[in-house]
Protein backbone atom coordinates (compact mmCIF):
# COMPACT_ATOMS: atom_id res chain seq x y z
CA UNK A 1 0.00 0.00 0.00
CA UNK A 2 1.44 3.34 -1.00
CA UNK A 3 1.94 6.33 1.23
CA UNK A 4 -1.04 8.55 1.95
CA UNK A 5 -0.72 12.31 1.59
CA UNK A 6 -1.15 14.07 4.89
CA UNK A 7 -3.34 17.14 4.84
CA UNK A 8 -2.33 19.97 7.16
CA UNK A 9 -5.12 20.65 9.60
CA UNK A 10 -6.21 24.26 9.30
CA UNK A 11 -9.21 23.98 11.61
CA UNK A 12 -10.13 21.62 14.40
CA UNK A 13 -13.84 21.21 13.84
CA UNK A 14 -15.65 18.73 16.05
CA UNK A 15 -16.74 15.51 14.34
CA UNK A 16 -20.35 16.19 15.35
CA UNK A 17 -20.19 19.57 13.59
CA UNK A 18 -18.54 18.12 10.48
CA UNK A 19 -21.35 15.57 10.24
CA UNK A 20 -23.96 18.32 10.55
CA UNK A 21 -25.45 17.12 13.84
CA UNK A 22 -24.60 20.45 15.47
CA UNK A 23 -23.94 23.76 13.75
CA UNK A 24 -20.61 24.94 15.06
CA UNK A 25 -18.25 23.30 17.51
CA UNK A 26 -14.45 23.49 17.75
CA UNK A 27 -12.58 20.42 18.94
CA UNK A 28 -10.34 21.28 21.88
CA UNK A 29 -9.32 17.70 22.70
CA UNK A 30 -7.21 16.87 19.61
CA UNK A 31 -9.93 14.37 18.61
CA UNK A 32 -9.45 12.35 21.79
CA UNK A 33 -13.22 12.02 22.06
CA UNK A 34 -13.07 9.72 25.08
CA UNK A 35 -11.90 12.69 27.17
CA UNK A 36 -14.56 15.11 25.85
CA UNK A 37 -17.65 15.90 27.95
CA UNK A 38 -19.44 17.30 24.90
CA UNK A 39 -18.96 14.03 23.02
CA UNK A 40 -20.23 11.99 25.97
CA UNK A 41 -23.31 14.19 26.32
CA UNK A 42 -24.21 13.89 22.65
CA UNK A 43 -23.64 10.13 22.68
CA UNK A 44 -26.09 9.82 25.55
CA UNK A 45 -28.65 11.94 23.70
CA UNK A 46 -28.19 9.93 20.50
CA UNK A 47 -28.58 6.62 22.35
CA UNK A 48 -31.78 7.89 23.99
CA UNK A 49 -33.21 9.05 20.66
CA UNK A 50 -32.50 5.68 19.05
CA UNK A 51 -35.00 4.16 21.46
CA UNK A 52 -37.80 6.54 20.48
CA UNK A 53 -40.51 5.14 18.18
CA UNK A 54 -40.07 6.24 14.59
CA UNK A 55 -43.54 7.76 14.40
CA UNK A 56 -42.72 10.07 17.33
CA UNK A 57 -39.70 11.58 15.64
CA UNK A 58 -40.18 15.02 14.03
CA UNK A 59 -40.14 15.15 10.24
CA UNK A 60 -38.87 18.72 9.93
CA UNK A 61 -35.07 18.96 9.38
CA UNK A 62 -34.94 21.78 11.93
CA UNK A 63 -36.43 19.53 14.58
CA UNK A 64 -34.33 16.48 13.80
CA UNK A 65 -33.20 14.78 17.02
CA UNK A 66 -29.58 14.26 17.94
CA UNK A 67 -28.19 11.17 16.22
CA UNK A 68 -24.72 9.70 16.38
CA UNK A 69 -22.42 11.51 13.95
CA UNK A 70 -21.61 8.29 12.11
CA UNK A 71 -25.32 7.61 11.55
CA UNK A 72 -25.77 11.09 10.09
CA UNK A 73 -22.89 10.58 7.64
CA UNK A 74 -24.31 7.22 6.56
CA UNK A 75 -27.19 9.18 5.02
CA UNK A 76 -24.73 10.41 2.37
CA UNK A 77 -23.91 8.43 -0.76
CA UNK A 78 -20.97 6.08 -0.07
CA UNK A 79 -18.54 8.09 -2.23
CA UNK A 80 -19.27 11.25 -0.22
CA UNK A 81 -18.76 9.77 3.24
CA UNK A 82 -15.44 11.17 4.53
CA UNK A 83 -12.94 8.84 6.14
CA UNK A 84 -12.47 9.64 9.83
CA UNK A 85 -8.75 10.28 9.24
CA UNK A 86 -9.72 13.02 6.76
CA UNK A 87 -12.16 14.49 9.27
CA UNK A 88 -9.35 14.62 11.82
CA UNK A 89 -7.19 16.55 9.38
CA UNK A 90 -4.60 13.82 8.85
CA UNK A 91 -5.08 13.02 5.16
CA UNK A 92 -6.60 14.53 2.06
CA UNK A 93 -10.14 13.44 1.21
CA UNK A 94 -10.77 9.73 1.15
CA UNK A 95 -14.21 8.10 1.10
CA UNK A 96 -15.15 5.66 3.84
CA UNK A 97 -15.87 2.27 2.27
CA UNK A 98 -16.82 0.40 5.44
CA UNK A 99 -19.81 2.42 6.72
CA UNK A 100 -17.59 3.63 9.59
CA UNK A 101 -16.83 0.14 10.81
CA UNK A 102 -13.18 1.03 11.27
CA UNK A 103 -12.34 -2.35 12.81
CA UNK A 104 -13.11 -3.96 9.41
CA UNK A 105 -11.08 -1.42 7.41
CA UNK A 106 -7.67 -2.44 6.08
CA UNK A 107 -6.73 1.19 5.43
CA UNK A 108 -7.59 2.21 9.00
CA UNK A 109 -5.38 -0.54 10.38
CA UNK A 110 -2.53 0.44 8.07
CA UNK A 111 -2.84 4.15 8.78
CA UNK A 112 -3.19 3.72 12.55
CA UNK A 113 -0.06 1.58 12.63
CA UNK A 114 1.88 4.19 10.71
CA UNK A 115 0.58 7.09 12.77
CA UNK A 116 0.72 5.56 16.23
CA UNK A 117 3.92 3.54 16.12
CA UNK A 118 6.22 5.08 13.54
CA UNK A 119 5.18 8.72 13.32
CA UNK A 120 5.74 9.78 16.91
CA UNK A 121 4.39 13.27 17.48
CA UNK A 122 6.90 15.49 19.20
CA UNK A 123 5.40 17.73 21.92
CA UNK A 124 5.70 21.48 21.37
CA UNK A 125 4.36 23.23 24.48
CA UNK A 126 6.65 22.55 27.42
CA UNK A 127 6.24 23.24 31.14
CA UNK A 128 9.64 23.98 32.74
CA UNK A 129 9.95 23.34 36.47
CA UNK A 130 13.39 24.33 37.77
CA UNK A 131 15.03 22.97 34.64
CA UNK A 132 12.95 19.79 34.40
CA UNK A 133 10.62 19.75 31.39
CA UNK A 134 7.16 18.26 31.04
CA UNK A 135 5.02 18.65 27.90
CA UNK A 136 1.57 20.13 28.31
CA UNK A 137 -1.18 17.57 27.82
CA UNK A 138 0.79 14.71 29.38
CA UNK A 139 -0.61 13.01 32.49
CA UNK A 140 2.00 12.15 35.11
CA UNK A 141 2.10 9.42 37.75
CA UNK A 142 3.80 10.15 41.11
CA UNK A 143 6.22 7.35 40.21
CA UNK A 144 7.45 9.48 37.26
CA UNK A 145 5.86 7.55 34.44
CA UNK A 146 3.75 9.52 31.97
CA UNK A 147 0.65 8.99 29.85
CA UNK A 148 -0.15 10.53 26.50
CA UNK A 149 -3.67 10.09 25.16
CA UNK A 150 -4.16 8.53 21.74
CA UNK A 151 -7.23 7.18 19.97
CA UNK A 152 -10.08 5.31 21.62
CA UNK A 153 -8.85 3.88 24.95
CA UNK A 154 -5.18 3.61 23.96
CA UNK A 155 -2.38 5.57 25.63
CA UNK A 156 1.35 5.86 25.17
CA UNK A 157 3.51 5.42 28.28
CA UNK A 158 7.08 6.39 29.15
CA UNK A 159 9.46 7.57 31.88
CA UNK A 160 9.68 11.29 32.57
CA UNK A 161 12.78 13.48 32.34
CA UNK A 162 13.12 13.76 36.11
CA UNK A 163 13.60 9.99 36.56
CA UNK A 164 15.93 9.66 33.59
CA UNK A 165 18.16 12.58 34.55
CA UNK A 166 18.51 11.33 38.11
CA UNK A 167 19.45 7.79 37.10
CA UNK A 168 21.35 8.75 33.96
CA UNK A 169 21.30 7.06 30.53
CA UNK A 170 20.09 3.45 30.89
CA UNK A 171 21.47 0.52 28.91
CA UNK A 172 18.00 -0.87 28.31
CA UNK A 173 14.36 -0.34 29.21
CA UNK A 174 11.79 -3.11 29.02
CA UNK A 175 8.07 -3.57 29.64
CA UNK A 176 5.69 -6.57 29.70
CA UNK A 177 5.20 -8.31 26.37
CA UNK A 178 2.36 -7.41 24.00
CA UNK A 179 -0.87 -8.92 25.30
CA UNK A 180 0.23 -8.91 28.92
CA UNK A 181 -1.80 -6.95 31.52
CA UNK A 182 -0.43 -4.05 33.55
CA UNK A 183 -2.01 -2.59 36.66
CA UNK A 184 -1.94 1.02 37.78
CA UNK A 185 0.60 1.66 40.57
CA UNK A 186 2.21 -1.77 40.10
CA UNK A 187 5.76 -2.16 38.67
CA UNK A 188 5.77 -2.43 34.88
CA UNK A 189 8.69 -0.47 33.39
CA UNK A 190 12.08 -2.11 33.95
CA UNK A 191 15.22 0.04 33.68
CA UNK A 192 18.79 -1.27 33.70
CA UNK A 193 22.08 0.62 33.91
CA UNK A 194 25.07 -1.66 34.15
CA UNK A 195 24.44 -4.08 37.03
CA UNK A 196 21.87 -1.74 38.60
CA UNK A 197 18.17 -2.12 37.96
CA UNK A 198 14.89 -0.47 38.92
CA UNK A 199 11.21 -0.92 38.17
CA UNK A 200 8.63 1.82 37.86
CA UNK A 201 4.82 1.74 38.13
CA UNK A 202 2.33 1.55 35.30
CA UNK A 203 0.39 4.84 35.27
CA UNK A 204 -2.80 3.10 34.06
CA UNK A 205 -4.29 -0.38 34.03
CA UNK A 206 -4.84 -2.29 30.82
CA UNK A 207 -3.21 -4.55 28.24
CA UNK A 208 0.05 -3.83 26.42
CA UNK A 209 -0.55 -3.39 22.68
CA UNK A 210 2.87 -2.14 21.46
CA UNK A 211 6.44 -1.88 22.69
CA UNK A 212 9.30 0.38 21.65
CA UNK A 213 11.81 -2.29 20.56
CA UNK A 214 14.67 0.23 20.25
CA UNK A 215 14.85 0.60 24.03
CA UNK A 216 15.95 -3.01 24.55
CA UNK A 217 19.27 -2.25 22.89
CA UNK A 218 19.39 1.55 23.14
CA UNK A 219 17.88 2.51 26.46
CA UNK A 220 19.73 5.83 26.27
CA UNK A 221 17.24 6.87 23.58
CA UNK A 222 14.69 7.48 26.33
CA UNK A 223 17.25 9.63 28.18
CA UNK A 224 17.83 11.70 25.03
CA UNK A 225 14.17 12.10 24.05
CA UNK A 226 11.87 10.93 26.88
CA UNK A 227 8.57 12.28 25.53
CA UNK A 228 8.75 11.28 21.87
CA UNK A 229 11.17 8.69 20.49
CA UNK A 230 11.80 7.39 24.02
CA UNK A 231 8.26 6.11 24.66
CA UNK A 232 8.19 2.68 26.31
CA UNK A 233 4.85 1.03 25.54
CA UNK A 234 1.29 1.56 24.39
CA UNK A 235 -1.58 0.30 26.52
CA UNK A 236 -5.25 -0.32 25.85
CA UNK A 237 -6.80 1.09 29.02
CA UNK A 238 -10.52 0.27 29.32
CA UNK A 239 -10.83 2.08 32.68
CA UNK A 240 -9.07 5.22 31.51
CA UNK A 241 -11.47 7.72 33.04
CA UNK A 242 -11.01 6.13 36.44
CA UNK A 243 -7.24 5.87 36.11
CA UNK A 244 -6.75 9.48 34.99
CA UNK A 245 -8.27 10.74 38.26
CA UNK A 246 -5.17 9.44 40.04
CA UNK A 247 -2.75 11.24 37.72
CA UNK A 248 -1.60 14.86 37.56
CA UNK A 249 -1.67 17.18 34.56
CA UNK A 250 -0.52 20.76 33.93
CA UNK A 251 -0.07 22.81 37.09
CA UNK A 252 -0.89 19.75 39.20
CA UNK A 253 2.23 18.11 37.77
CA UNK A 254 4.27 21.21 38.61
CA UNK A 255 3.17 21.01 42.25
CA UNK A 256 4.09 17.33 42.54
CA UNK A 257 7.41 17.79 40.78
CA UNK A 258 8.47 20.75 42.94
CA UNK A 259 8.02 18.62 46.04
CA UNK A 260 10.29 15.93 44.57
CA UNK A 261 12.85 18.53 43.51
CA UNK A 262 12.94 19.89 47.07
CA UNK A 263 13.45 16.36 48.42
CA UNK A 264 16.20 15.83 45.86
CA UNK A 265 18.06 18.98 46.92
CA UNK A 266 17.90 17.85 50.54
CA UNK A 267 19.26 14.44 49.56
CA UNK A 268 22.13 15.97 47.61
CA UNK A 269 23.07 18.29 50.46
CA UNK A 270 23.02 15.40 52.93
CA UNK A 271 25.22 13.26 50.68
CA UNK A 272 27.51 15.71 48.88
CA UNK A 273 27.24 19.10 50.59
CA UNK A 274 25.41 22.26 49.44
CA UNK A 275 24.73 22.74 45.76
CA UNK A 276 27.27 24.79 43.85
CA UNK A 277 26.33 28.31 42.80
CA UNK A 278 25.05 27.33 39.38
CA UNK A 279 21.46 28.15 40.21
CA UNK A 280 20.85 24.67 41.54
CA UNK A 281 20.12 23.25 38.08
CA UNK A 282 21.07 19.61 37.82
CA UNK A 283 22.91 17.88 35.02
CA UNK A 284 21.71 15.04 32.83
CA UNK A 285 23.26 12.24 34.90
CA UNK A 286 23.02 12.84 38.63
CA UNK A 287 23.97 9.31 39.63
CA UNK A 288 26.99 9.39 37.34
CA UNK A 289 28.10 12.74 38.79
CA UNK A 290 27.33 11.98 42.44
CA UNK A 291 27.38 8.19 42.92
CA UNK A 292 27.82 8.67 46.67
CA UNK A 293 24.11 9.53 46.86
CA UNK A 294 23.38 5.88 46.13
CA UNK A 295 21.30 4.19 43.46
CA UNK A 296 18.71 2.87 45.90
CA UNK A 297 18.08 6.28 47.46
CA UNK A 298 17.51 7.87 44.05
CA UNK A 299 15.19 5.07 42.94
CA UNK A 300 13.15 5.41 46.13
CA UNK A 301 12.93 9.19 45.70
CA UNK A 302 11.59 8.73 42.18
CA UNK A 303 9.00 6.22 43.40
CA UNK A 304 10.51 3.11 41.85
CA UNK A 305 11.66 -0.22 43.28
CA UNK A 306 15.25 -1.43 43.17
CA UNK A 307 15.57 -4.98 41.81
Amino acid sequence: MGSTPIAPQTTASCLWAQAGVVRHKTCRASYRCETCRFDRALRRAAAKNRQRPKDSRPSSPKDRPIVFWKDRLKELPPWKRPCIHHMQGRITFRACTQAYRCADCEFDQYFSDQLSVHAVIRPVDILDVDGFKIPHGFYCHPGHTWVRMEEDETVRVGLDEFALRLLGPPDRIEAPLVGKPVEQDHPAVHLQRGPRQARFPAPVSGVVTDLNPALRERGALAHQDPYAEGWVMRVHAPHLRRDLKRLAIGRETETVLRKDIDRLHQLIEQSAGPLSTDGGLLGDDLFGSLPQIGWQRLVELIGGVET
